[in-house]
């Protein structure tokens, strides 16, 4: 959030004015539910919500596709490529698909696996991400990374993000601000 707010400049978006930032890279040392920003601030009713987003292979409402779907048929492929070869680069499965419904382009656009010093890595491509509502996206995030470290009887190391336009709603803004502060 901080990010967005210090870099950002505004813009629209089809669900009103937005403060746009430059794209950002990060890495989460330890991705998981416990963060204790996420317990003091997170919303537990959104939270299961996306988590059902991840985990669901239908659509769950008031969302237009279903990440469970388009991820979950793809980690065998990526457990079973590393499995086989360890060292490999190649880990990378897609979210998108073509001539998807433009309402209906995922933001998470691709997820990336690969193994280094005997430890899980994941990165996580997003073509766009509200900064003020991301960790709805990490937390069942890091379950997939848990999930196919233990699928490959590895450790999980740290989680790189890349979004290319993380933004704020201002409608948001103020309960961003709130989170900053502290």
């Amino acid at each position: 959030m901080r990010h967005v707010w210090a870099t950002g400049v505004p813009a629209d978006d089809d669900r009103g004015p937005i403060i746009e930032g430059e794209p950002v890279l990060f890495e989460i040392a330890s991705p998981g539910g416990d963060d204790p920003i996420v317990g003091t601030y997170g919303d537990p009713v959104k939270l299961a919500l996306y988590a059902r987003k991840f985990t669901e292979d239908t659509i769950v409402e008031p969302f237009k596709y279903s990440y469970g779907a388009r991820i979950r048929g793809q980690l065998t492929w990526a457990a079973d490529l590393l499995a086989a070869r360890p060292y490999s680069k190649s880990g990378w499965i897609s979210l998108t698909a073509p001539g998807e419904a433009y309402d209906a382009v995922p933001c998470l656009s691709g997820l990336a696996f690969r193994i280094r010093r005997q430890s899980l890595l994941m990165t996580a491509a997003f073509r766009s991400q509200n900064a003020f509502t991301s960790y709805l996206n990490y937390v069942p995030l890091a379950d997939v990374q848990a999930g196919m470290a233990r699928r490959l009887g590895l450790d999980h190391g740290p989680m790189r993000v890349f979004v290319d336009v993380p933004h704020l709603y201002i409608a948001d803004a103020s309960h961003a601000l709130h989170v900053m502060r502290r």
